[in-house]
Parts: C-alpha cells; sequence; structure tokens
C-alpha cells in the first residue's frame, strides 16, 4: 500500500522538475549569403591569366565581325575557284583558235588542189571523184568557218584572259580586307557585288550567255556594279572651299578634274575610234572568208565544164584560205576585245574619280594622296608627271586647244 501511495508522488515531483527547467527560445539571427557576381567567359579567362584589368567587348560587334570573316573567306574560295576555271577555259579556247584555223586551212588548199587537178586531167582521171571530194571538202569548210566566225574563238579567249586577271585582282582586294581586320557586311556586300558583275561581264558557257561578237556600235566593257547613290550631291562648279582634310585640298580636286577632261578627250576617244574600226574589219572579214569558199564548193561542182569554173574555185578557196589566216591567224577578234576592255579600263576611271569627288563628306572619301598614287600608277606616270598632265590640260582648255598627250603611258 505504501508503494501505491508513493507513486503519485513521484509523478508529481517530477512534473514539478520538468516544468522548473524550462528551455529559452533562441532569437533568429538573419544570415544574408553573398551573392557571387556572374563573369562573362571572356572576364573569366582574363581573371586566370592574371588580368585584373580587363577591356570591355562588345560581343555583338565581335560576332558581326566574325560573320564577316567567315564570309570573305568563303568569297575567297570562290573567287580563287573562278580564277582557276577562266585560266583553264581561256587555254581551251586559245587551242580551239589554232586547231580550227590549221585544220580549215589545210582542207581548204587539199580542196583546191583536188580542183585544180580535176582541171588538168586527161579522160582516164576520176574526174566526177575529184569534183565530189572538193566540193565536200569545201562545203566542211565553209561550215566551220561559219561556226568560226560567230564564235570568235580568239575573242572569246581574250575575255578569259581579262576574266582570269580581274579576278585575281579581286582576290588581292579580299586578301588585303582580310589582313587589315574589322571587316564589315559592308565589305562582304561590296565583294559579292563586284564578283557578280565579272560573272555576267565574261561568262563562262556559249550557248545562251555569250557575249554578242558583233555589236551595232562599239561598246567599252562593263565589269564593274553600277553604283546608283542616291544622296550624293552634284560637285559645285566655281571656287571650292579651302579644306586640307584626309589628304584632299582644294588642289588636288582641280587636278582630278583637268585629269578627268585628258581621259575623255584623248584616251576614251581614241580607243573608241579603234574598237569602231576592229569591229568593221571583224565584220567585213567573217563575211567574206565563208562566201569565198562557198562560191569555190559551188564553182568545184563544174569542173571539167569549161576553164573558168577551175579558175573561180581554185582563186575563191585561196583567197578564202588566206582571209581565214589574217582574221583568226591575226586574231582580230582577240584585238577588238582588247580594245573592248582597254575603253572600259579608262570608263572605270572616270567613274571613279567623278564619284569620289562627288563626295561631299572628306572623311568618307579615300585618303587624298593614297588616291592620287594610285591613280598615277594606272596611268604609268610618277606624281609629278601626274600633276604635269593636270596642268597642261588646264592650259589647253583656257586656250581653247586641243592636247596632244594621252594620260595613259601603259597600252
Amino acid at each position: 500500500m505504501a508503494s501505491l501511495q508513493a507513486s503519485p508522488l513521484i509523478l508529481s515531483s517530477s512534473k514539478k522538475i520538468s516544468a522548473a527547467i524550462p528551455v529559452p527560445k533562441l532569437p533568429r539571427v538573419p544570415l544574408s549569403v553573398p551573392k557571387i557576381p556572374k563573369r562573362s567567359v571572356v572576364e573569366e579567362l582574363n581573371i586566370r591569366a592574371g588580368f585584373t584589368k580587363t577591356v570591355p567587348i562588345d560581343v555583338e560587334s565581335y560576332n558581326s565581325t566574325s560573320i564577316a570573316n567567315t564570309q570573305l573567306y568563303a568569297l575567297l574560295e570562290a573567287v580563287a575557284d573562278r580564277v582557276e576555271m577562266h585560266n583553264n577555259i581561256g587555254k581551251q579556247r586559245d587551242n580551239w583558235n589554232t586547231l580550227l584555223l590549221n585544220s580549215i586551212n589545210m582542207i581548204t588548199l587539199t580542196a583546191a588542189t583536188l580542183t585544180g587537178v580535176g582541171a588538168i586531167g586527161g579522160a582516164g582521171m576520176p574526174l566526177l571523184a575529184l569534183k565530189l571530194s572538193s566540193a565536200l571538202l569545201y562545203s566542211a569548210a565553209t561550215g566551220l568557218l561559219l561556226i568560226m566566225s560567230k564564235i570568235q574563238p580568239s575573242q572569246l579567249a581574250e575575255e578569259q584572259r581579262n576574266a582570269t586577271r580581274l579576278f585575281k585582282q579581286l582576290q588581292s582586294q579580299i586578301q588585303t580586307i582580310l589582313t587589315l581586320g574589322n571587316p564589315t557586311q559592308e565589305d562582304v556586300k561590296i565583294v559579292m557585288e563586284k564578283v557578280l558583275a565579272l560573272d555576267k561581264a565574261f561568262p563562262l558557257p556559249l550557248l545562251g550567255a555569250m557575249l554578242e561578237k558583233f555589236p551595232s556600235k562599239f561598246e567599252p566593257a562593263v565589269w564593274w556594279p553600277s553604283k546608283q547613290s542616291q544622296n550624293k550631291t552634284k560637285a559645285q562648279e566655281g571656287k571650292f572651299h579651302k579644306m586640307a582634310k584626309n589628304g584632299w585640298s582644294e588642289e588636288l580636286e582641280v587636278e582630278m578634274r583637268d585629269i578627268i577632261e585628258v581621259v575623255k578627250r584623248k584616251d576614251i576617244k581614241d580607243y573608241a575610234r579603234l574598237g569602231n574600226l576592229m569591229l568593221k574589219i571583224n565584220k567585213i572579214l567573217a563575211i567574206t572568208g565563208p562566201l569565198l569558199t562557198g562560191i569555190a564548193a559551188i564553182g568545184s561542182t563544174f569542173v571539167g565544164n569549161g576553164s573558168w569554173a577551175a579558175i573561180i574555185a581554185v582563186a575563191a578557196g585561196a583567197l578564202g584560205s588566206a582571209v581565214n589566216a589574217f582574221e583568226h591567224g591575226g586574231q582580230v577578234g582577240m584585238v577588238f576585245e582588247m580594245y573592248r576592255n582597254n575603253a572600259g579600263f579608262f570608263r572605270l576611271l572616270e567613274e571613279s574619280i567623278e564619284g569620289t569627288l562627288e563626295e561631299k563628306d572628306l572623311e568618307k572619301r579615300e585618303n587624298g594622296e593614297l588616291f592620287e598614287m594610285k591613280l598615277a600608277l594606272k596611268f604609268g606616270r610618277s606624281l609629278s608627271q601626274l600633276k604635269e598632265l593636270a596642268r597642261k590640260s588646264a592650259y589647253s582648255r583656257r586656250e581653247g586647244t586641243s592636247i596632244d598627250e594621252f594620260a595613259n603611258k601603259l597600252f
């Protein structure tokens, strides 16, 4: 009973002890963890390399330059491929000219020989076989001459040679842009336009894309993109404001305008005259050659019926061979194409000078001293000779006389 009575006391004492030792609640202390600043990849690499001060980089500009670089390298590969293609096709078409020229002359002279043998042969000679052979040979020569006069292989070869040279020039320009660094999308656009303009000026295929070999009028070749700048203001005549910015000055502008006058009055005019002359000669020869061999083919069928038929056939065949040798052996088409490209070269210089002078913002122009040096080199002159030419041009215009000197000394 005693144990039973003591149990409530123990329970009550235990309750009292638990109540007598209360556990205090600790106050909440706010802890703030510092945020680690985020760094870009470029900054992190700089810090790891030991650079404490980093230069901020415009990521958008960097990406644009990288894309322009990649695009220019792609264009460079395409241009290098075009150089190789035009070079190979130019050699092939030059071989066409040589092989066709020799083949047609051999065919024509063989036919003339057979005609002569048939005319002097006796009754036992196989006259019909000789007549038929000479007629067929003359007809074959006429057909080949018509094809050769139509496509003008020597002119085609000259086109490819010029295309190879101009694509190599463009290739060097792209490499210069890449070497200087920081190309822009504007550079890519300009290069792309130049590539397409060259493709149009010097087509590779013959069918459907071949340039007209006998145009109605002589026109200079154009292998550069047309510049249609709507924001450019026209150059004001009279006195210019004094300037000495970006290498340009009033005297240099006047000098450029005087040189343009010489190019227009002498070089372009002279090459247009020579080009028209070569175009007429080429047209006459292209018609005369097939016409003579055609007459010889008809005359060879009447050999044996009179001496005049044989004389006409032999003489026409010999003259046709001579005309063919002069036209294609002398490469009249190539000479015409050379004059056409030379005239285009002067037109490009004229447009380049005028376009530069029309730009009123001097900072947007090419450096004046560099521009003058490039122009002098293109004319094959020194800087002093170029200035002397400008003085002569100004003097001749004041006096109303014609200048007796061409701007270009290279060709």
